[in-house]
This record gives C-alpha cells, sequence and structure tokens, in this order.
C-alpha cells in the first residue's frame, strides 16, 4: 500500500509538469509552424509579384530579363560597374520599376530595402565627382532564372555597381539569398551633394565591428588582429563558389559575454538585410552549428580613416568586409553560404529526393 500510495503521490506531482512541458512542446511547435507558415507566405508572395512583373514585359524586355535556371550566369554575378545580363531599370516604366522593388521587398527588411536606395543614390554623387556614363543610377539589372512558380526551382537576381542580391527557391518552397553584396563608394560623403555631406549608407558594418575591437583587451587583439594590413578587397571577390577559408582570428569562446553579444550584433546587421521570416532560417542554422565555432578575424588598422579589413566564420557562412580603397572611404561587404550559395545545398537536397522541375 505504502509503494502504491508513494507512486500515486509521484504521479500527481509528475502531472502539472507533463502538462506544462506539453504545453511548452506544443507552443515551441507552433512557433515553428508559424514560422515556416509565414516563410511560406512570403514565397507565394514572391512568387506572385515576379510573375505579375513579368505580364507586363514587352518582347524585348522579356528576353533581356529572362534566363534559364541551369544557365552559367545565374553564378557569374559581379559588384563593379558593367555591363549586364538582365533588364536594367532604364529600359522599365515607373510602374515596372516599382514592381521590381515590391520584388526585392518581398525577401528584403525595410532597412535592407533602404540599404538598396541608398547604394543606388551614391552613383549620382559619383557622377557629380567624376562625370562618367558608368555612374548611373538607372544601370541595375534584374534577372529572373527559370519561370516562377509553385513547385518551380527559379530564382532572380538584382544588381549593379556595390550590389548583387541573388535569390534562389526549389519546389516553391526553399529559399536562399546568398551571395548577397553590398557596398558603398564613398563610404562617408564628404564632398559633391550638400543634402548628403556626412551621409554613411554603411556605417553600422563598420561601427559595430570597430566597438567589438575597441572593446578587447592586449592578449585578445593578439589573437583578433591576424595581419597588420588590410586586404584591398574582399578575399574571395565575385568567385561562383568558395572554400571554407583559414579560421584566423578570435573564437567566440575566449570573448567574454558582453563581447559575445557585441558579436551577435555584428552578424544581425547582415542578417537583419532579410525579412525576419527568411533571416530566422539562417539564424536557426548558425545556432544550431553552435555559436563556439564562429571566429572573428581583423586584419589592418584599428585607427579610424585607415585601411581594415575583418571577416566572421562559422562552418557554413562567412562573412568578409573591407575599406581601403579610395582613401579607406570606400566600403565592400558579403555574405557568403559555403555550400549555400545560390540554393546549391537546397537544390541538391531537393533533387535527391527524386523531384524533377
Amino acid at each position: 500500500m505504502e509503494i502504491n500510495v508513494m507512486k500515486s503521490t509521484s504521479t500527481k506531482s509528475r502531472t502539472p509538469h507533463l502538462i506544462l512541458s506539453l504545453i511548452l512542446s506544443l507552443s515551441l511547435w507552433g512557433l515553428m509552424a508559424l514560422g515556416k507558415a509565414s516563410s511560406q507566405a512570403g514565397v507565394d508572395a514572391m512568387t506572385g509579384a515576379t510573375k505579375q512583373f513579368l505580364d507586363t514585359l514587352s518582347p524585348a524586355q522579356a528576353g533581356k530579363a529572362r534566363i534559364g535556371f541551369d544557365d552559367g550566369e545565374r553564378a557569374n554575378w559581379a559588384y563593379v560597374p558593367k555591363d549586364r545580363r538582365g533588364v536594367p531599370l532604364k529600359d522599365l516604366n515607373v510602374s515596372q520599376r516599382a514592381m521590381v522593388h515590391n520584388i526585392l521587398k518581398s525577401v528584403l527588411s525595410e532597412n535592407g530595402h533602404r540599404k538598396v536606395e541608398n547604394i543606388i543614390s551614391l552613383e549620382a554623387v559619383l557622377f557629380a565627382l567624376e562625370g562618367a556614363e558608368h555612374r548611373d543610377v538607372e544601370l541595375y539589372y534584374f534577372s529572373i532564372f527559370g519561370d516562377p512558380g509553385v513547385k518551380a526551382s527559379w530564382g532572380w537576381r538584382f544588381e549593379g555597381h556595390h550590389l548583387s542580391l541573388n535569390v534562389t527557391v526549389a519546389n516553391g518552397k526553399i529559399l536562399a539569398t546568398a551571395p548577397n553584396f553590398w557596398g558603398a563608394n564613398p563610404a562617408e560623403v564628404r564632398k559633391g551633394s550638400k543634402a548628403k555631406l556626412g551621409f554613411r549608407t554603411l556605417k553600422d558594418e563598420e561601427d559595430y565591428a570597430r566597438d567589438l575591437l575597441g572593446s578587447m583587451n592586449s592578449e585578445q587583439k593578439e589573437k583578433v588582429i591576424f595581419e597588420d594590413k588590410a586586404f584591398r578587397d574582399v578575399v574571395t571577390k565575385a568567385q561562383p563558389e568558395i572554400e571554407r577559408m583559414e579560421l584566423v582570428g578570435i573564437a567566440f569562446e575566449d570573448l567574454k559575454g558582453k563581447q559575445q553579444k557585441m558579436l551577435w550584433k555584428l552578424i544581425h546587421v547582415y542578417l537583419d538585410n532579410m525579412r525576419p521570416e527568411v533571416a530566422r532560417a539562417r539564424l536557426e542554422r548558425i545556432q544550431e552549428e553552435g555559436e563556439s565555432a564562429i571566429v572573428f578575424g581583423w586584419a589592418g588598422s584599428e585607427k579610424r580613416g585607415e585601411g581594415h579589413y575583418y571577416r566572421v566564420q562559422g562552418p557554413s557562412f562567412l562573412i568578409e568586409y573591407d575599406n581601403v580603397q579610395g582613401g579607406a572611404n570606400h566600403i565592400h561587404s558579403v555574405w557568403r553560404d559555403f555550400e549555400g550559395d545560390f540554393g546549391r545545398d537546397l537544390l541538391k537536397e531537393h533533387y535527391s529526393d527524386g523531384h524533377v522541375d
């Protein structure tokens, strides 16, 4: 009897905990399902917006905009001013340009889209300073790879000087957003347009990294600064595919609690260029891999106004940033996925499951 009573009492005492555990599990499942539903709704909205845009194109415009999904051009990205395959903004009317920006907004956060507009606006600043024809706010190209559809594999690219946004969809469900490149020349407007004097398009990308570096003691700086001279450009440049780089700098676990939060704050500068539901999937993967695997490295001068470079590397991703050219007033920054650029990992998984688009 005593055993039975003890069992009965134990069962009663566990019941509230079991119920609470079940509630928490269901809540977590519900949040995950809500996140997936939100992400899927975003992909559906983007697909619909892209199809609507295609319906407005003339045969000549469509001939420029449409490219086969398996065409090598999909990985032939660049961030320098040059002619590209795709339809340029200058060939589109006001309504069509608005549609392009609606497609961008279906993936980008409000802040990310604002950066796009600011980067483009710097071409007008450069034109005022240089007078060169290739400094043109209308020389940004929109390209659509494959046929947007509910169960299709397709993608798009929006690209021009200092900007390359690449989006891939597999089976109408999976979204990949790498590589994405963001640049600013000038990084700080110091002459030319009075309306923009002092404006810094990518200020957080520099300032948050500087804040982290400045918080380190001498022992930590011995680890984090791996080169005395900064690289002139991001090391990976516009390579269509990259490999994991040597782990240089300071490991996440060698940072103090506040510094670890500062590194996460820097990573979020790049993640948060995308809409929350898009960024969430990327963040969850990083967290699954373990934050202890993240390394932050710095090259070049610690002084503001002098050439500097940094990288943040994890098992699956790489962030690169440099500010060396133009008297250290010319930023390049990029997010790359070692396996997932242009959705390679997602497409491989998609096709290995027997899907044929």
